[in-house]
């Protein structure tokens, strides 16, 4: 399955060391399966006057040789995990996580319930009516060599 990073460099050997702390599924490196989602992602990079650049990658996963978490949807169990990343809590950890992606519609729901300004139970209805845009996490450099540098291309 082919997978998408975008970042402002050519990223030919992925590791965790580059990644930020308090992602929606912690310390990472983060792809997904959506070309489109990695290509709207790179209008980050431009906004910050830099050249943003899609890294493609073939992935196969063998789910039994890794700890692996997947969330099939927004629900409580995704909001509690998103929160606590977020928060910089401990969390049980996993070699990868796949799930939802915090995007606009999203993020403006979380930041109001991360505010106290919606209940859970609100933010929850608000979520379930949106589809999940995938991500996923590698967390551990064994999970990483699951990935296969294919190519990189510059995004206009």
């Amino acid at each position: 399955m082919k997978v998408y990073h975008t970042s402002n460099t050519i990223v030919t050997c992925p590791d965790t060391t580059h990644s930020r702390e308090y992602l929606d599924f912690g310390k990472g490196f983060y792809v997904t399966t959506f070309r489109e989602q990695a290509v709207k992602y790179g209008a980050r990079f431009r906004i910050r006057g830099e050249q943003p650049i899609l890294n493609t990658y073939e992935m196969e996963i063998d789910h039994k040789l890794f700890k692996y978490k997947r969330f099939e949807q927004y629900d409580e169990d995704w909001l509690d995990f998103v929160a606590a990343n977020r928060d910089g809590k401990i969390v049980e950890q996993y070699d990868i996580i796949e799930g939802g992606v915090a995007n606009d519609k999203v993020f403006d729901t979380i930041d109001l319930y991360f505010a106290g300004r919606m209940s859970k139970s609100d933010a929850l209805q608000k979520l379930a009516y949106l589809h999940p845009n995938v991500q996923i996490c590698f967390h551990t450099e064994a999970a990483i060599q699951l990935l296969r540098f294919i190519e990189s291309e510059i995004i206009e």
